[in-house]
């Protein structure tokens, strides 16, 4: 990406991060309803302190580091550069202020303008790799925000207009060849490093659902004792829902009602489910008599069908049946920046496609999301295979 393509495209989603936070009120802003989350405010700072610490403070001659107390209230895992403020305190940072966030963000993005006037292509890179994680925290910020705003007895309204809408197709099954395939990344397109390098698989011929799993054929499941089950469920997963109390996904109500970013709505039979573990998801394919894909089968199935395979993208992220796991010859590159993936790579499940969360753009059919799989608040469904 050129310079000042990279420069237009950068400063675009620097303003739409500031934008999320517009709906909301100055207290939303320190909301952490869970060790996993984050609150907003905290969200806008570290993708600045990525800017700063990773590109300005090496690439920008004279340019101010910011206060090393705030590099470690916002450091988020990146031993490299030093301690960081424990993950589940983060509600606690009541300062610095939202301005004073602001104005920060402000600073580093004149730095960034200035610097990228004529970067170098070793630069161009690194500051394409912080678009792609500010991106990322955008649809982190808005699912942490649910969270936190579904633990809250008035149960507050995001924005309106922010809810998925979507009645999806009788579902069929797509057949899929099997055969010596590649997979993984391939081009001068950015991704990121756990989606290279591209490798061969075996697979053998296998059927894919054009369609999600819906909530009709998921409260089917619910009906049939799917919860009471002790045979359906892995044993982890099920010694999670006796802890928990699991009953239904993470935002159902008991009237046939879900809680969204949108306040709380009629649950439509026809949607896609979403907000499950893969404790659930694999639950639900076992007991429908099918399983769930491999990451390899998502990503062939796509290329061979493209859009027969309905809610690829920009619907729900789809938990896989594969570990997140380096692709054979997977090398991490060297440094702090070489903490983004590698080091994540064990007790966690591969997500396929993208969610409505999805900032435009960042999707790609090679993109191996990941998470633990007691996980729910992510805008996680199911795709079933056989």
């Amino acid at each position: 990406m050129a310079g000042p393509v990279l420069l237009d495209t950068l400063l675009a989603v620097r303003r739409r991060s500031e934008a999320l936070i517009e709906p909301l009120e100055p207290e939303d802003l320190m909301i952490q309803g869970m060790a996993d989350a984050s609150p907003p405010k905290w969200h806008l700072g570290h993708t600045t302190w990525f800017f700063d610490t990773f590109v300005l403070q090496p690439h920008a001659p004279g340019h101010k580091a910011c206060d090393a107390l705030w590099s470690y209230q916002f450091n988020s895992y990146y031993e490299a550069v030093g301690d960081r403020h424990p993950r589940p305190q983060r509600g606690l940072l009541s300062r610095p202020a939202i301005g004073a966030v602001l104005a920060w963000r402000q600073r580093v993005d004149a730095g960034l303008e200035e610097l990228l006037q004529n970067p170098p292509e070793d630069l161009t890179a690194l500051v394409e790799l912080g678009l792609h994680h500010e991106q990322q925290h955008q649809e982190l910020l808005l699912m942490d925000l649910l969270d936190g705003f579904h633990r809250q007895p008035l149960e507050p309204t995001y924005n309106p207009d922010a809810e998925l809408t979507l009645q999806m197709e009788p579902d069929q099954w797509l057949p899929c060849p099997g055969g010596l395939l590649e997979i993984g990344h391939q081009g001068d397109g950015f991704h990121f490093d756990n989606e290279t390098p591209r490798h061969r698989v075996w697979l053998e011929p296998f059927e894919l659902s054009s369609t999600l799993v819906s909530n009709g054929s998921y409260a089917a499941f619910i009906a049939d004792g799917g919860y009471q089950r002790a045979e359906l469920w892995m044993s982890e997963g099920w010694a999670l829902i006796q802890q928990h109390q699991w009953q239904a996904p993470r935002y159902w109500g008991g009237d046939n009602d879900e809680f969204t970013l949108a306040g709380r709505r009629r649950r439509d039979p026809q949607a896609p489910v979403r907000h499950l573990s893969w404790f659930e998801a694999d639950a639900y394919a076992r007991w429908s008599g099918t399983r769930l894909p491999t990451e390899a089968e998502w990503e062939h199935a796509y290329g061979v069908h493209g859009s027969a395979m309905e809610q690829a993208h920009r619907v729900l992220w789809q938990w896989t049946s594969s570990a997140y796991s380096p692709y054979p010859g997977f090398l991490p590159v060297e440094g702090a920046i070489g903490e983004y993936n590698g080091k994540f790579m064990s007790s966690q499940m591969v997500l396929r496609g993208s969610s409505w969360l999805t900032p435009p753009g960042h999707e790609r059919d090679t993109y191996r999301n990941f998470f633990q799989p007691a996980s729910r608040w992510m805008a996680a469904g199911i795709r079933l295979a056989r």
